[in-house]
């Protein structure tokens, strides 16, 4: 057995082991890897961002605020969100990179397949939009005809630029489901276009000249100034099949620079943009 002194000795190490390395570590404490080598101390003003976050895939949700972290925007929107997993991705946000967002939900199921929880509660899913400045006017709208699928918009009033914005984060119907996806369109459509200034971020489930995107090309431009319906080869794809189905639609806004970002917790990119303020 050990004497007293010992025991004195082991403690002394592991106090000072503590002190040296600090409560968190240098390293993911629930995982053990490594803090993004990008991550940032502050949210970046004037980025927005929209992934699909793939469910139900199974990924950490440390994993998924360690890929936000690295760029850490404004503002977020997700999708195929549970509300679950959500909520973890935004406290590991706050406690892992000091990085606090406001958070409001676009849930158009209660699945506990994809999202878990107990049989008679089971998880939300949809939607979900993130912001670092407070969200007003939150409206969530289901389309009258998902595909196979229920889906929906959710919009939302927040400051971006110094100056108010309305942001709108959707999911389009699958693919092969053309016919849907139009109807969809042109219910978003009709509420972007009540405003001067608007972001529409989202999974459009549509390459850039699909048909039954021309709506959105009328009232919005891409992000991507190259990126056009008619010079659709020059979209940077946005899908691990290699095609530009996530969108950063502006009106009203100028783009300063974009980034699509491979990442191996999605089969979707994360895609962002940086907004001149005005």
């Amino acid at each position: 057995m050990f004497g007293r002194g010992t025991w004195w000795l082991v403690g002394a190490v592991i106090v000072a082991c503590l002190v040296l390395v600090g409560p968190g570590g240098p390293s993911d404490a629930s995982s053990g890897k490594p803090l993004p080598a990008g991550a940032v101390k502050h949210v970046v003003p004037d980025r927005v961002m929209t992934w699909n976050i793939c469910n139900p895939c199974k990924e950490s949700d440390v994993d998924r605020a360690a890929e936000i972290a690295k760029y850490a925007p404004q503002v977020i929107g997700l999708q195929e969100a549970c509300v679950r997993d959500v909520e973890q991705i935004r406290d590991h946000l706050e406690n892992r990179y000091g990085l606090v967002y406001h958070v409001e939900y676009g849930s158009v199921l209660q699945s506990w397949g994809r999202c878990g929880g107990a049989p008679w509660n089971p998880g939300g899913y949809g939607e979900a939009l993130l912001s670092s400045s407070p969200m007003t006017d939150r409206v969530h709208v289901e389309y009258p005809d998902g595909g196979s699928e229920d889906r929906g918009y959710m919009a939302v009033t927040t400051t971006v630029g110094g100056r108010p914005v309305r942001v709108f984060n959707t999911h389009l119907a699958e693919r092969r489901q053309e016919e849907v996806r139009a109807g969809q369109v042109g219910v978003l459509a009709a509420a972007v276009a009540r405003y001067d200034r608007a972001v529409v971020l989202g999974d459009f489930n549509a390459v850039p000249e699909a048909a039954e995107l021309a709506p959105m090309w009328a009232l919005a431009t891409d992000t991507d100034p190259q990126c056009r319906p008619s010079s659709a080869g020059a979209c940077e794809p946005t899908t691990d099949w290699h095609s530009k189905f996530d969108y950063v639609f502006l009106r009203g806004l100028t783009p300063l620079g974009h980034a699509v970002r491979p990442t191996p917790y999605s089969d979707h990119h994360l895609l962002h943009t940086d907004l001149k303020p005005n």
